[in-house]
């Protein structure tokens, strides 16, 4: 004879977490919403949280999103997800969004750079706010009349129109790469630029030119290549090839663009560095790939993606946004050496 089944047993509440703390459930909502400092001592806290972990409790989220008039969730808008760059933004924000109970969807723009259909039918009711690439901003477009907070990542900071942003120093890592080529003895430059017509792209040709231009006998030629191995390769050649002095040293405005550049030079029979140095930008997992390994600039993805989640939980709350440029940093590798002799 088979026994009746037994009723599952309730779930908790904030009520049950209050009883077992010894608290309101007003001091339990502020704990559990990150609200209680400057309100409830840390050791209430400390209570609140083990009764919380004891008795299994979990916020019901939808519940409290009606009551709060929130989704708790984010749009993120990249470029493209096959670059890694994007994919460890992406990694930064989500972690701390988890952190306050927040999802993130991730959107590319599905040209790259051009206009992306809206992926909503209601933007508004679907998002609380959204963290873009400057290199995506063309993918706004549908989402601008949806009167949400906008938290723009690596963009111009004379643009308006945006809650929050969150910048690179890119000038100061681009100016880290010329002077490294200069001090050992570079003069010759071919700065192989990204074809993308973005603010960041113009920052880093910008600090290239105003870094050289006080140093005498130096010269620099700018080519644009789509950000593709096969692009920064065929541009590298038809430069390499051209009457003239030869320049010593590339600087790529990205380490695809440099594999690219390093591909040319072994098919025109160069050795890197010791007849070609390159230089790359973004450490990405291929400048470590390549032989020999990229001197390149470290930009710190993942924590652009953090600082950028935390703009906009701050915008929501309606608190102060952290200011200043996030640091960079040249990695030197193998790509890189003085100049050939006679050059």
């Amino acid at each position: 004879m088979t026994s009746a089944s037994q009723p599952a047993p309730a779930r908790p509440t904030s009520r049950d977490v209050a009883r077992a703390a010894g608290v309101s459930q007003a001091t339990v909502s502020l704990v559990l919403g990150g609200k209680w400092r400057g309100r409830v001592s840390e050791a209430t806290a400390a209570r609140v949280r083990a009764a919380t972990q004891d008795l299994g409790y979990r916020p019901n989220l939808a519940a409290r999103s009606l009551r709060l008039g929130r989704t708790r969730t984010a749009l993120l808008v990249v470029p493209a997800l096959t670059n890694e760059f994007f994919a460890r933004v992406y990694t930064g924000a989500a972690a701390v969004a988890a952190e306050h109970d927040f999802g993130v969807v991730l959107y590319p723009s599905p040209d790259g750079t051009g206009p992306a259909r809206d992926p909503f039918a209601s933007a508004r009711a679907a998002l609380d706010g959204v963290i873009a690439s400057s290199m995506a901003a063309d993918a706004l477009d549908a989402l601008r009349g949806a009167d949400l907070p906008l938290v723009m990542l690596d963009s111009d900071p004379a643009d308006t129109g945006v809650a929050a942003r969150v910048n690179l120093d890119i000038a100061d890592g681009m100016r880290q790469v010329t002077d490294h080529l200069l001090t050992l003895g570079h003069r010759r430059f071919l700065h192989l630029a990204s074809a993308i017509d973005s603010w960041t792209f113009a920052v880093r040709a910008g600090a290239v030119r105003d870094t050289l231009r006080g140093v005498p006998g130096t010269s620099v030629q700018t080519v644009p290549a789509a950000l593709d191995v096969r692009a920064g390769r065929e541009a590298t050649e038809q430069a390499l090839s051209a009457p003239g002095p030869r320049p010593t040293a590339i600087i790529c405005d990205d380490d695809i663009l440099a594999a690219g550049a390093c591909k040319a030079a072994r098919r025109l029979g160069l050795r890197v560095p010791d007849d070609l140095s390159v230089t790359g930008f973004d450490d990405l997992a291929l400048a470590t790939a390549v032989e020999p390994e990229l001197t390149t600039v470290q930009l710190p993805a993942e924590q652009v993606g953090e600082r950028g989640m935390t703009a906009l939980l701050s915008v929501l709350d309606g608190c102060p946004v952290e200011s200043g440029s996030l640091p960079v940093r040249l990695v030197v590798r193998g790509s890189s050496g003085p100049p050939p002799p006679r050059s």
